[in-house]
């Protein structure tokens, strides 16, 4: 009887993953690719998951969280999930890539930009399993039948997340905390790459919508896992005179930074409001858990994985913390909800072109690096209907301007 139950049930889960995901290979301007016409019955499925740091980072937490919370959806096996942390960008990938495939992985998921020509020749030499990858840029490129790239548009979220940093700074001004000509914030980067510069810009524009007078400085820590260097980062902003702190770095260096000089801080990938109850307002951070489903189900119903997806805000891909309403500003939580809701319905873009100039002009026209390369050549207008049209080309970042009122370090 429990066998033809547990059949039963298995032939139920593939019936309800083509009902739910009928159209799975395509979402909005992402790469579709036919129906594969191979399925995996879902006791047999077998995930694979390599990331770069493990739960220490905030950003392999988030991945880490979202593996754990898909599996318990699912209901699948501790057998069915196999977690590989601490691969670094080098051959320790392919060969952590290997040894899942050899363990079983029908899906293998590698979660660093710098991992994905290891996982490319995975995918080359074992064309039986399919293989995705979080930030990568050659998916579309390579034409690999099981090679997939991903990614979030988390540039909605940290549009957000500046909402209420711009809040915050408005209220700073308004109570006479600040002058207007103080309103600076600090920004804590890892690399000066396309995903960090659409990230600390998208935040800039989002504390700008609601208080014109910000501007920002950057420091990059050259690291993305780094809390000495991030927490001298945030330091080295505060003394430079920034009121507000945010991040895109992995570890709790620039909130504490925050939490000692006393100074609001907007994070990353998690809410540190335990560690950091006086500073912390609230955290962006890219929801892997959707994807994550998405990918098991359509191997499980046998529809192709897109080549190269970006999920959204509105696909629950994208979130925010609470808020701490100890310390935003009052009124934040209904602005987020309002701007929220615009963003939604495409009342609002965040990269609107009329709302940021570079070198004192306003764009119309810009390519971008799409097809990536090694000099990183210009391929694709990025600017239509008034805004520029970032991961819509492909999932990863390639928003690489820099805007007025930003300051960065010479690269």
């Amino acid at each position: 009887m429990k066998k033809v139950l547990s059949i039963v049930l298995a032939f139920a889960l593939i019936l309800s993953c083509v009902g739910i995901l009928a159209g799975c290979g395509s979402n909005g301007n992402n790469q579709a690719d036919a129906d594969s016409g191979n399925k995996v019955s879902s006791d047999k499925i077998k995930f694979g998951i390599i990331c770069l740091h493990d739960e220490n980072s905030t950003y392999d937490k988030n991945f880490l969280d979202a593996v754990k919370s898909v599996q318990s959806e699912l209901g699948l096996t501790d057998s069915q999930v196999i977690i590989k942390t601490n691969v670094d960008e080098s051959d320790a990938c392919y060969s952590a890539a290997v040894d899942l495939v050899e363990q079983g992985c029908n899906i293998v998921f590698a979660n660093s930009f710098g991992h994905e020509d290891y996982v490319i020749q995975a995918a080359k030499d074992y064309p039986e399993v399919e293989f995705c990858h979080a930030t990568g840029t050659k998916a579309h490129t390579e034409k690999l039948d099981n090679y997939h790239n991903a990614f979030a548009s988390i540039y909605e979220g940290r549009f957000l997340a500046g909402v209420a940093a711009g809040m915050k700074i408005q209220e700073m001004i308004d109570s006479g905390k600040i002058k207007a000509s103080e309103a600076k914030i600090g920004y804590v980067g890892a690399f000066p790459y396309a995903e960090v510069k659409s990230g600390y810009t998208s935040f800039f524009l989002g504390a700008r919508y609601i208080c014109k007078d910000v501007t920002m400085e950057v420091k990059y820590t050259n690291s993305w896992y780094d809390e000495a260097l991030e927490k001298e980062a945030a330091t080295t902003l505060i003394n430079n005179g920034c009121v507000l702190i945010s991040q895109h770095a992995d570890s709790w260096g620039a909130p504490t930074a925050c939490e000692s000089a006393g100074i609001p801080n907007v994070s990353y990938n998690g809410s540190t409001i335990k560690a950091c109850p006086n500073t912390f307002i609230v955290s962006s951070r890219i929801n892997w858990a959707p994807y994550f489903k998405y990918i098991i189900k359509c191997v499980v119903s046998g529809e192709k994985i897109s080549t190269d997806k970006c999920m959204t805000i509105a696909d629950g891909a994208v979130e925010l913390t609470d808020i701490n309403t100890t310390v935003a500003a009052k009124g934040t939580e209904e602005k987020i909800a309002e701007v929220k809701a615009m963003l939604e319905k495409g009342e609002l873009h965040v990269f609107d072109a009329s709302t940021f100039t570079v070198e004192g002009k306003t764009l119309s026209s810009y390519k971008a690096d799409v097809d990536s390369d090694a000099n990183y050549t210009p391929d694709t207008e990025v600017i239509s209907d008034g805004y520029f049209h970032e991961s819509e080309y492909r999932s990863a970042p390639y928003f690489d301007l820099v805007i007025d009122g930003i300051t960065v370090p010479a690269e």
